[in-house]
């Protein structure tokens, strides 16, 4: 097994995990990004269950809580600007509530777990044009590095992924939650706090704040509908379509669609939809992270699970000279934490966003209830400890 070269599609989070598990198992990774150096972009990320193991075993825990943004909780807004419910973190039984114990923005995750796999081989500002593999491996043409031939072939893109629509022959199943959802950057004013702050208002649409750690906003716009391929316009476009929608709404939005009107290059805006495959192989190909299991962002799983992936993927095939029975084992393993992640509670995310006067008023209700010291006290006491919530993940012997 030792030797065998591993090349892996995207420097985001699962794909410098797998390059440090595939080198402690003897093998070779490469890791291509297209982007020239790692992105600063970004939003906050949950790491949860499952994926703060994968950090322990790693020993990052402690460095990714250093990292952190240092939100201190959810707090839901009126339209006033004043405070409705407020839920701190590790206001739960198992310290995972809406505001994880590990938050941290994804690229300084990023750059944690490539740092810790600093001694493989990275090729920045470079991407995969073509694929083709035989029965003992996989040639794989770049757009300016050539040609170069690898045993397996990692993909760690994103929901997007065209390597992965390449070689697998279509688009996966999106299961569509029928909201698109804009993120950007904004400036950091004095009134801004360590709250991630949420403003939800008529027509299923909803205003974000969060904080961060590096001097700025991280800010989110939410509105229903269906596809209607926004998500593939330039930037010009969808600042223009964001400001439709928000015109008359208050709160940050003017705010954040003055900064986006400034400058819009740090907008990012996509569907909220999870990603559906009924195998995530072929031949010696296989996914890992959103590219096979989006869970989308409502689900705060999507870190962990890119986490878990990851490491189970590299146990496989670190133990495994067979790559069948490699990518086999990886799906038995994973397919369980998949499955769990994306069953959604009833009604989300449009519960969240109602439509109507009545409906945002009957919401916010719902949410003083919950944030009321009395209900806080007896949901904190409910439901397993952490280390009883966390799944086990089995260990591989590594050097």
């Amino acid at each position: 097994m030792t030797g065998r070269t591993v090349l892996i599609s995207g420097a985001g989070i699962a794909g410098p995990v797998l390059a440090y598990w595939l080198k402690r198992h003897g093998l070779s990774p490469t890791l291509v990004e297209r982007a020239p150096q790692l992105r600063d972009s970004g939003q906050n990320v949950d790491v949860r269950g499952i994926g703060r193991e994968v950090l322990r075993r790693m020993d990052l825990e402690d460095r990714v809580r250093a990292s952190g943004t240092g939100e201190v909780g959810l707090r839901f807004l009126d339209d006033r600007g004043r405070s409705i419910g407020e839920f701190p973190v590790g206001d739960s039984a198992t310290g995972d509530g809406p505001t994880a114990e590990l938050e941290i923005l994804r690229s300084e995750l990023s750059r944690l777990l490539v740092d810790e796999a600093h001694d493989v081989e990275y090729l920045f500002g470079e991407r995969i044009v073509s694929v083709a593999q035989d029965q003992s491996g996989v040639d794989v043409t770049f757009a300016g590095a050539g040609t170069r031939r690898f045993d397996l072939l990692i993909v760690a893109e994103g929901i997007r992924s065209t390597t992965r629509n390449t070689v697998f022959g279509a688009e996966p199943d999106y299961r569509d939650l029928g909201f698109y959802t804009a993120y950007c950057t904004i400036p950091r004013t004095d009134d801004d706090d360590l709250w991630w702050r949420w403003y939800t208002t008529t027509g299923g649409r909803s205003v974000q704040l969060r904080p961060d750690n590096v001097g700025s906003t991280r800010a989110s716009l939410n509105f229903p509908g269906p596809p209607t391929g926004l998500d593939y316009q330039d930037r010009e476009n969808q600042v223009r379509r964001l400001q439709e929608v928000f015109a008359d709404v208050g709160a940050a939005a003017p705010r954040i669609l003055d900064a986006l009107a400034d400058d819009p290059s740090s907008l990012y805006l996509d569907r909220i939809a999870q990603v559906r495959l009924p195998s995530w192989s072929r031949g010696r190909v296989a996914v890992v992270g959103d590219a096979a299991y989006c869970a989308t962002p409502v689900s705060g799983m999507g870190t962990s699970l890119a986490l878990a992936g990851a490491y189970l993927l590299a146990g496989a095939v670190g133990t495994n000279a067979d790559h069948v029975e490699a990518f086999a084992s990886y799906e038995r393993e994973m397919r369980p934490f998949v499955d769990e992640a994306q069953k959604l509670p009833p009604g989300v995310p449009r519960i969240a966003n109602p439509t109507s006067r009545v409906g945002v008023s009957v919401f916010r209700t719902a949410v003083r209830v919950a944030a009321s010291a009395p209900v806080r006290a007896l949901t904190s006491r409910l439901g397993p400890s952490s280390a009883d919530a966390a799944p086990t993940l089995p260990e591989y012997q590594t050097s």
